[in-house]
């Protein structure tokens, strides 16, 4: 079964989310309604908490995974995605905070403690260091991530605009009945 409790915790999955088959969702994870995880990804929420927000899309192969609490980060970091974001094929997302109308392009890293503001975009491949903060309304592209110049209102729309056909998507496939069974389900 793709979704799974680990010590005392249970995965929750929003109404409408969508969590494909072939996905792992692992212990103190919460996915907001009208999300959806694609094939081959893995939300590990083993030794923290994840929370994913509302029609936020995450991409095949994709990982999510939290940062410890241990003598070198005695609070750890848990891993905190807003609504309306977009999450690439084979994002690793590692022990950050990510912010609302956000895309992050595929192959990318979002490392410990790093915060993402709202409405970024961040270029495919890229990689975001442990602690760094990205501004709201910018384009960051490189390793390590640099901010290139500011977005564009065409640019600023698709957020919303990319998370919409995602749900319509992921309603396709519920409907057909790809998802992944669920009796932890929000519904």
């Amino acid at each position: 079964m793709a979704i799974r409790t680990f010590q005392q915790h249970t995965p929750v999955v929003g109404e409408r989310a969508f969590v494909d088959r072939s996905a792992v969702v692992i212990g103190d994870v919460e996915i907001g309604q009208d999300s959806s995880v694609w094939p081959m990804t893995v939300i590990r929420g083993d030794m923290h908490r994840i929370r994913i927000g509302a029609r936020t899309s995450v991409q095949d192969a994709s990982v999510l995974h939290i940062t410890h609490a241990g003598p070198f980060n005695p609070e750890g970091f848990p891993l905190i995605i807003g609504d309306d974001v977009t999450i690439g094929h084979k994002v690793m997302l590692h022990g950050c905070t990510v912010g609302s109308r956000i895309l992050i392009g595929m192959g990318s890293t979002v490392m410990d403690g790093a915060v993402v503001e709202d409405e970024v975009i961040i270029g495919a491949g890229s990689l975001v260091p442990p602690g760094k903060r990205l501004e709201s309304g910018f384009l960051y592209v490189g390793s390590p991530v640099k901010q290139a110049r500011p977005l564009t209102d065409k640019e600023r729309s698709f957020f919303t605009y990319t998370a919409a056909n995602y749900v319509k998507l992921k309603d396709q496939h519920l409907d057909a009945g790809f998802a992944s069974p669920n009796p932890l389900s929000t519904d």
